[in-house]
């Protein structure tokens, strides 16, 4: 053998060597197109920072799927190392026994300085347990807020309103006079019923919101949401409020063509939103309140998901695991994540870091979702865990929908609701004995 190709054979037997030290781990994800991208992104830099792991992302479909999948993997033993969770489905997983490994052990059992309060308020607590202990890492997270069209509001003589007794009484009236659409918004079950009662601090269900235990019943059918909702329906009467259906663009759309003046979204929404030719300037506040119902309005709590650690594995991986979430929780590689998406930074010193590069000088509207998110807190605003609220929502969904064509009244609706849901709640906690 020539002196060229022995070498040639060591360098590869070196490079093969030093592939299979590598720790293998992969994450399984419900990031679609341009988010996917940036998912990809994050892994491939992650992979090039250090030659120890190597993360490889799968797409799983929709949050449904992805869960679906997951749940499925894990009872036959074939988990990936991280599963990507939506807010809905938090219940699910952490109520498999076994099945997650809580993040902040995971981070201290392998040498990462873990402190839940460099989490920002509105992220801190909502994939944790009854003791606060965070069990998922809060990933693309976001808030609902309320975006408007800048030149709509001009146009009307208006400005963005604080209460929702100021766009009943003058926003909406303006606009629709100006040729507007006044309001559309992109999700029911989200904006209009879970941050609807951590905005005004409402109690959402029993036992702290369903966090304090199994045996748990959901308080929607309070007079404050029916007053809520009974003014919505006016609302679409008067021309004030359309309601395009439960697919979130279908109800966005009309947003970005200039139809609808004011839209409620998400946070995450920012991203796609700035990247767009609207043919106007838009801009972000916070969402609306009833000054009827509380004078001290208060935080929103996240949505999106959180990244889960799967047991069943070995100790080198479940090291690569939280090697990776030191990297993902870095100020630089959340600064990143923030400008390509909108979600907001998990951590203060990422929202610090963006702060004093100038981005919010630059882009107010991306900072209005961390400033909500860290509005002062109340007792009911760190979020809701219960089981089975895929299914809950989607009986929300059928209710709500209901009421805005006319087919039931708001009462019998939320009676509905809440007989519903606490089946699914009750058959939930069978499940968990």
């Amino acid at each position: 053998m020539s002196r060229i190709t022995l070498t040639s054979a060591v360098m590869s037997l070196a490079l093969t060597t030093a592939a299979s030290a590598q720790t293998e781990i992969e994450l399984w994800h419900a990031m679609g197109g341009a988010l996917g991208e940036s998912v990809n992104q994050i892994a491939e830099n992650f992979n090039a920072s250090q030659d120890d792991v190597r993360l490889t992302p799968v797409f799983k479909g929709t949050y449904e799927e992805t869960l679906t999948a997951g749940i499925a993997a894990f009872r036959a033993g074939e988990q990936p190392h991280i599963m990507q969770v939506f807010d809905a489905g938090a219940a699910t997983v952490i109520g498999a026994k076994g099945a997650t490994i809580p993040v902040q052990d995971l981070l201290s059992d392998n040498g990462v300085d873990f402190n839940i309060e460099d989490y920002i308020s509105g992220v801190r607590y909502f994939f944790a347990d009854s003791d606060g202990k965070m069990i998922g890492m809060p990933f693309n997270s976001s808030s609902p807020i309320m975006y408007y069209n800048v030149d709509a509001l001009e146009a009307a003589g208006v400005t963005p309103p604080a209460t929702w007794e100021e766009f009943q009484e003058t926003t909406a009236p303006a606009l629709a006079a100006a040729g507007y659409i006044p309001l559309a918004q992109s999700h029911l079950p989200w904006i209009f019923t879970e941050n609807f009662h951590s905005r005004h601090n409402l109690p959402f269900a029993t036992n702290d919101n369903g966090y304090g235990g199994l045996d748990t019943q959901i308080l929607v059918n309070n007079d404050a949401i029916k007053a809520h909702f009974t003014a919505l329906t006016e609302w679409q009467d008067a021309g004030y409020f359309e309601w395009y259906g439960t697919g979130w663009g279908d109800n966005q759309t009309p947003f970005e063509e200039g139809k609808v003046a004011i839209w409620l979204g998400s946070s995450g929404s920012f991203g796609g939103l700035a990247q767009k030719d609207l043919g106007f300037d838009f801009s972000a506040t916070y969402l609306p309140y009833w000054e009827a119902v509380t004078s001290e309005p208060k935080q929103t709590f996240i949505g999106g998901a959180a990244l889960f650690a799967m047991s069943g594995k070995s100790d080198a991986e479940n090291a690569a695991t939280a090697r990776f979430f030191e990297y993902l929780t870095a100020p630089e590689t959340q600064v990143l994540w923030h400008k390509e998406t909108g979600y907001v930074p998990i951590t203060e010193a990422a929202y610090e870091m963006a702060a004093a590069e100038g981005y919010y000088a630059e882009q107010p509207a991306a900072e209005i979702g961390i400033k909500q998110l860290s509005l002062a807190a109340g007792e009911n605003t760190r979020g809701y865990r219960m089981g089975f609220y895929v299914q809950i929502r989607d009986v929300m969904n059928r209710e709500y929908g209901r009421i805005l064509t006319g087919e039931t009244s708001v009462e019998d609706a939320f009676a509905t609701i809440e007989e519903e849901a606490n089946q699914l709640l009750s058959r939930f906690a069978q499940t968990q004995g």
